[in-house]
């Protein structure tokens, strides 16, 4: 899976190493952050490539290739992304360009050249964004990356149904992480963001990483094309006392 060092990243990997899946830890720069992954799973490979950069996708697949040492790949999980860059206003074409080319295009041509690898009855699973179905101006052209994974992930899972390959995206809310947890101590953010959400609470890597796990399963072999909403009901409407 891409972006394990940290984070939802990390959670996801030892969800699915708890699952008896061996993982293949990508990371870009944090090569501690992947090996303390690797460390907490007892098992698997890393794999480093810069995202976003020319070659990146052959730099990752052969170290994939060589991690998996001739078995078929089960799951592939796209994390790693870029992050906002920010309002319109102060937006930079090498900045928008930045966030498609990690978050759209190295996904993408990821999965191109992983499709010989993956099993027949594989699963494709992305992380997107709640940022798709919210207004924030401040997260524009990283809304647009993520809405542009939501629809790769109906078209595929279309195109590799015969195949009985699901596709399938997560879409997490306000989450909070040993990685972002001092952007949540700023003054009353917390507070804002839980009145805000149905569950009342921030969400945690853990409820993400479960709900990647559940599609990676047998359990979820009839769902495919779905976005599902791991956010706690983020900013469902106003509530009603």
């Amino acid at each position: 899976m891409t972006g394990a060092s940290r984070g939802i990243g990390r959670a996801i990997a030892e969800r699915l190493a708890a699952d008896g899946v061996e993982v293949g830890v990508h990371f870009n720069s944090d090569k501690a952050g992947a090996e303390e992954t690797l460390a907490r799973l007892g098992r698997g490979f890393l794999v480093g490539a810069e995202l976003g950069v020319p070659g990146d996708v052959d730099g990752l697949v052969s170290q994939l290739e060589a991690g998996l040492a001739g078995r078929p790949l089960d799951i592939l999980v796209n994390n790693a992304a870029a992050p906002p860059a920010g309002p319109i206003e102060t937006d930079t074409v090498d900045a928008f360009d930045r966030l498609f080319a990690v978050n759209v295009r190295a996904p993408y041509f990821l999965i191109q050249r992983v499709l010989p690898l993956l099993r027949d009855g594989g699963r494709i699973i992305s992380v997107s964004s709640v940022a798709t179905r919210m207004a924030n101006p401040t997260q524009t052209s990283f809304a647009m990356t993520k809405a542009a994974l939501e629809t790769m992930t109906l078209t595929l899972a279309q195109s590799l149904g015969p195949r009985r390959i699901t596709v399938n995206a997560v879409a997490p809310g306000a989450t909070r992480t040993d990685a972002n947890a001092a952007f949540f101590e700023a003054s009353g953010l917390t507070d804002a963001i839980t009145a805000l959400t149905a569950l009342n609470r921030l969400g945690r890597a853990e409820d993400v990483a479960d709900v990647v796990a559940f599609l990676a399963s047998d359990q979820a072999r009839w769902i495919t094309a779905q976005t599902l909403d791991a956010s706690g009901g983020l900013f469902l409407g106003p509530r009603v006392a």
